[in-house]
This record gives structure tokens, sequence and C-alpha cells, in this order.
């Protein structure tokens, strides 16, 4: 598997931009269609780009999909620290929004599918798609772990992180995932 930053490196702010861009395009293109159904015409369409000058950015599908979640992943991760960074906040508040930062946003239509392209191509992915949930899992582990000591935080985070994915898998609206999370936080966060 090549790199996720395979192709050609973005030289400027406007072409940082614009690979950004494309890959924000590109990850809703898999999401609709599937890595398999996608092609490089459907993403350079959605991206207002053209096949060359996608082709350009990134040399293949897979390098392109790979940069893609990369991208993803590493935006809900860092907006999860800085949520969690937060400690003028209460632990239940910042609990629920890392939440919604890391599966809050993927509940929906066409969001759900996100994860779904995921978890069915993670063999292009490599190690990312197990480190990042990983980080996460730590990430929350630790801000428990200031108010309960890390003995009990561990426990709870898994919990937490448990029934957030049976959440996800039954919320037909993100404020009902975010209304039931508020009460599985309530009951394991005292």
């Amino acid at each position: 598997m090549s790199s996720p930053d395979a192709g050609h490196p973005p030289s400027t702010v406007a072409d940082t931009d614009r690979r950004t861009m494309v890959l924000e395009s590109a990850i809703a293109t898999f999401a609709r269609f599937g890595y398999r159904k996608t092609s490089m015409e459907e993403v350079a369409r959605a991206a207002h780009i053209s096949r060359p000058g996608l082709y350009f950015l990134f040399s293949s599908k897979e390098t392109l999909f790979c940069a893609a979640v990369t991208q993803a992943l590493d935006r809900d991760i860092t907006a999860v620290e800085q949520v969690l960074a937060d400690s003028g906040r209460p632990l239940s508040e910042r609990l629920a929004e890392a939440f919604d930062q890391w599966a809050g946003r993927y509940i929906g239509p066409l969001t759900r599918d996100v994860a779904t392209v995921i978890e069915d191509n993670s063999d292009l992915l490599g190690e990312i798609v197990e480190t990042t949930p990983r980080r996460f899992e730590e990430l929350i582990t630790d801000a428990i772990a200031v108010e309960s000591g890390r003995e009990a935080a561990l426990p709870v985070a898994q919990t937490m992180i448990s029934a957030s994915i049976g959440l996800k898998h039954q919320a037909a609206s993100r404020e009902f995932y975010l209304e039931r999370l508020a009460v599985a936080i309530g009951l394991l966060v005292r």
C-alpha cells in the first residue's frame, strides 16, 4: 500500500486548501458510492477539479482513499483532543462533545455510510484504523482518570465507547444519539 500522502505534496496554502477540499469531496463520494464503485472521474466532478488535476494530486484511487480517510480521522482526533483539554468545563460536557466529534457527526443518512466504507475497506488503510480508535480510548480514559483515578477510568471509558457504538447503530438522528449518550455519561461519570 502507498503512503496516504503519496502523490504531489502541496506547495502553497492555496494548494493545501485545494487538497483539503478534494479530500472532503472524496470521502463524501466514497461514502455515497462505496470504494469499489467510486471512480476518479466522480471524485473529480464532486471536487470541481479536472481528472488530470486529481491524478496530479493523487496517483491512484487507493492513495486518494487513504488520504481522505486519514484526513477525516486526524480531524476527528484533533477535535476530541481540543474538547477534552478544556478543563474549565465539566467532564460530562466534555465527554459528550468528544463523543459527538468522534461518532455523532457520522449519524444520519449519508454520514453513516462514511463509517461503513471505512470498515469495509480497512485492508486498504493499514494501521490507522486501529491506532486512531485506540488513541480515542486513551483520550477518554485520561479525561476520566483526572476525576476518578486511573483504575476506575479504563472500564468506564470502555463502557462508554461500547454504549456509543450501540447508540450509533440505533440512532436515527444525531439529537437522539446525543440525548441517549448524555444518559449513559450521567450513569457512568459521577
